[in-house]
Formats: structure tokens, C-alpha cells, sequence
């Protein structure tokens, strides 16, 4: 019973190879067509627009010339009407009549001038636009020829491991440096036990450095997708398949999951989703055993996904992080400007006590009996002739005080 799945599944799968094989062939095919019709479809084009140009060009310049046949039969009539309505004043009148045939002739030849200056520069303008029409057909063809080879470039590169590897490290440079901020992610990180990651992803604690693996084991893919491969060599090729895959991801988690230093998790990169879907739709115990090991498989897709993931996450973490910056910002602040009320209302009190001891010592200067001002005063009056005097509002005020103070003792 098991022998006869196999053969069903090795005729199905046979079957599924015949069919893609004749839809290449008959997509090559249409492809060479496509270009045949598309050649022929622009000469046709080319042919037909330079014929319709010089037909154009032709019926232009025989509109012109017989607008000028038209015009000189016109003048030279005038010019008979003049010579048989002025043959008497014939010689009087040659000056005027030659002046008058000169202008004409000039405003002809102008307009003349004018339609063959417009027409040549509209042909030109023509010209113009089906050359760069032609440019821009013949871009396209380029463009169908590049795409062409590079569908068997991209054929020839999974096949060869060195360029595979470059391959998937260019592509997942181009995913992580178009999605994630610089400050989150850098390539080619070396480890503490030596080993280099393709590249790191630094996610916010406590989750921490994640590495990311590029590279991926397709020999026996290939071997077992091959054309004209029997059923034991395509079985054999499976379990080589599914053994380095295995192995591959054995070697992530043992070269990049490092506790303290990496989180604990590693990511595998396919950057063939066609690998990625095999990989998941038939090969389950790899996939199983990968997250034993915690390592995850992604493709360009997945890959993608989580990028922006973790993005999102980082802008968040950037916000929280704001968050409790202001918060603190304004602590301090606060704390500050409590300090600055309390030095103020220390401030207000020594003003008042200074205030208090300005007034107890103006007292004494200025008010009151035998006050000092009026003492050096008195001093003054004996016949001192000081170069300075003091104020005389001061004066004035300390001998009202003293008077008041006089006043109010008992006679």
C-alpha cells in the first residue's frame, strides 16, 4: 500500500513538472512571439509614419508654390492696369510704381517666408515626436529582453551557493534598511564566541539582540524538484532536504542564541518563498523541530511583517520613553519652582526686617527730639561754613519733629 501513495505521488508530481515544463515552453514561445509581432508591429509603424511625413511634406510645398504662382500673376496683372491707366504719366510715375512693386514683392516673399518657416518647424516638431516615440518603443523591447534574462539569472543564482548567500544577504539588507530605523538593526554584528550574524535586530528590553541568519541549504532542492529524477532518488533527495535543513538550523541556534547576550531566539531568512512554502507544506517535523530549537523560518514576506512589527513596537517604546522624559522634566521643574516661592518668601521677610531697621535708624537721624540732623545743624548755625549742606527737606522734617516733640511734653 505505501508503495503504490509513492508511485501516485511520484506520477502526480511527475504529471505537475510535464505541465509546468509545457507551460514554460509554451510561455517562451508566446514570449518569441510576442517580440516578432512586436518588431514587425514597429516597422509597419515606422514605414507608415515617414511615408505619411514625406506625403505631407510634398502636398505643403505645392500649396506653397501655387500660392505664389498666384500671387505673382496677381502682381504682374496689377502692374498692367498700371502701365495702361498711367501711359502718359508713365515717366512720373515709374518711381512710385517701382516703389509700390518692391513692396509687394517683399510682403510675398515675407509671407512666404512666414508658411515655410512654420512648416518646416512643424515637420520638425513630427519628427520629433516619432523619434521619441521609437525611443520609447524600442525601451520597452529592452526592457522585455532584461526581464527575459533576468528570470534565467535569478534560475542560475539559487543555483550556485556562493551567490545564493550573497542573494539573501542583499535582500535582506534592502528589507530591513527600507522598514527599520537605523538605531534598531546592524549588520554583519560579530558575537562574544567569534560568530557573525548577518544582521541583528535590537529590540527594547528585556527582549534584546535578535539575530538573523541569510543563508539556506537549496542542493537537494533542487535535486529533488529536478526533471527526470525517479522516485528513490527524488525520496533520497527529501530526507538530504529536510537533514540540512535540519542541520542549518541547529547551527543558528547553537552560534546565536548566547543567554545574556542575544535573546532567546534566532531568526532563519528563506529569501525563496517557494523554499518557504515546501518547507511548510511538506516538511512539518523540520518546521516542528525549528521551533523546538527557537529558531523561526521566515520568508521576504513574514520577514516583512515582523519587520514592521518590531518598528511599531520601537515607536512606541520611543514614546514611552518621551513619556517619562516630560515626566521627569516637569518634576524637576516643579521641584524648582517650589524652591524659588520659598526663596522668594525668604527674600520678602529679610526685605521687611531691613525695612524695620531702615526706619528704627531714619528715626534717629531725622525725627524726635535732639535728633542728629538737627544737632549738626545747630553746629552748622554757630558759623561753620561747610562746601556741602545737607537736603533741605531734612532739614525742614527734623525741625517739625522736634517742635512736635517739644509740644507734646507737659509744660
Amino acid at each position: 500500500m505505501p508503495d503504490i501513495l509513492l508511485a501516485i505521488l511520484a506520477l502526480a508530481i511527475l504529471a505537475a513538472l510535464i505541465v509546468l515544463i509545457t507551460r514554460l515552453a509554451g510561455q517562451s514561445a508566446a514570449v518569441r512571439a510576442l517580440e516578432d509581432r512586436l518588431a514587425r508591429s514597429l516597422e509597419e509603424k515606422h514605414r507608415a509614419m515617414l511615408t505619411d511625413l514625406h506625403g505631407g511634406l510634398v502636398q505643403q510645398s505645392e500649396r506653397l508654390t501655387s500660392r505664389l504662382s498666384e500671387e505673382l500673376n496677381q502682381t504682374r496683372e496689377t502692374l498692367h492696369k498700371l502701365e495702361l491707366s498711367l501711359g502718359a504719366n508713365l515717366g512720373e510715375t515709374a518711381d512710385k510704381l517701382n516703389a509700390k512693386i518692391d513692396q509687394r514683392l517683399e510682403q510675398i516673399s515675407g509671407k512666404v517666408s512666414e508658411r515655410l518657416d512654420e512648416g518646416f518647424k512643424k515637420t520638425n516638431e513630427t519628427f520629433v515626436n516619432v523619434m521619441e516615440r521609437l525611443a520609447t518603443i524600442d525601451e520597452a523591447q529592452k526592457k522585455i529582453e532584461t526581464l527575459t534574462g533576468s528570470v534565467v539569472s535569478l534560475q542560475e543564482l539559487l543555483g550556485n551557493k556562493q551567490s545564493r548567500g550573497a542573494f539573501g544577504e542583499v535582500q535582506l539588507e534592502a528589507l530591513v534598511r527600507n522598514v527599520m530605523p537605523a538605531a534598531a538593526f546592524e549588520l554583519q554584528h560579530t558575537l562574544s564566541n567569534g560568530s557573525r550574524a548577518d544582521c541583528v535586530l535590537k529590540l527594547p528590553d528585556p527582549t534584546g539582540l535578535v539575530c538573523v541568519d541569510s543563508k539556506f541549504p537549496l542542493e537537494n532542492y533542487h535535486r529533488m524538484l529536478a526533471p527526470g529524477v525517479n522516485d528513490l532518488e527524488r525520496a533520497a533527495a527529501q530526507r538530504l532536504f529536510r537533514s540540512d535543513v535540519k542541520k542549518h538550523v541547529d547551527d543558528i541556534a547553537k552560534k546565536y542564541i548566547l543567554p545574556g547576550e542575544t535573546s532567546d531566539g534566532a531568526v532563519m531568512f528563506v529569501p525563496a518563498e517557494a523554499v518557504f512554502a515546501e518547507i511548510h507544506a511538506y516538511h512539518s517535523e523540520v518546521v516542528d523541530h525549528a521551533n523546538a530549537k527557537r529558531v523561526w523560518i521566515v520568508s521576504p514576506t513574514t520577514l516583512l511583517i515582523s519587520l514592521r512589527t518590531i518598528a511599531s513596537i520601537w515607536r512606541y517604546e520611543y514614546q514611552n520613553r518621551n513619556a517619562q522624559e516630560l515626566v521627569r522634566q516637569c518634576t524637576a521643574l516643579y521641584d524648582k519652582f517650589v524652591g524659588f516661592v520659598t526663596d522668594l518668601e525668604d527674600i520678602g521677610k529679610r526685605l521687611k526686617a531691613a525695612q524695620s531697621s531702615y526706619d528704627d535708624a531714619y528715626g534717629k537721624l531725622a525725627s524726635g527730639k535732639g535728633n542728629l540732623i538737627r544737632q549738626v545743624e545747630r553746629i552748622r548755625e554757630l558759623g561753620l561754613k561747610p562746601a556741602k549742606l545737607l537736603p533741605g527737606h531734612l532739614t525742614e522734617v527734623s525741625v517739625e519733629d522736634e517742635a512736635a516733640a517739644q509740644q507734646s511734653l507737659p509744660h
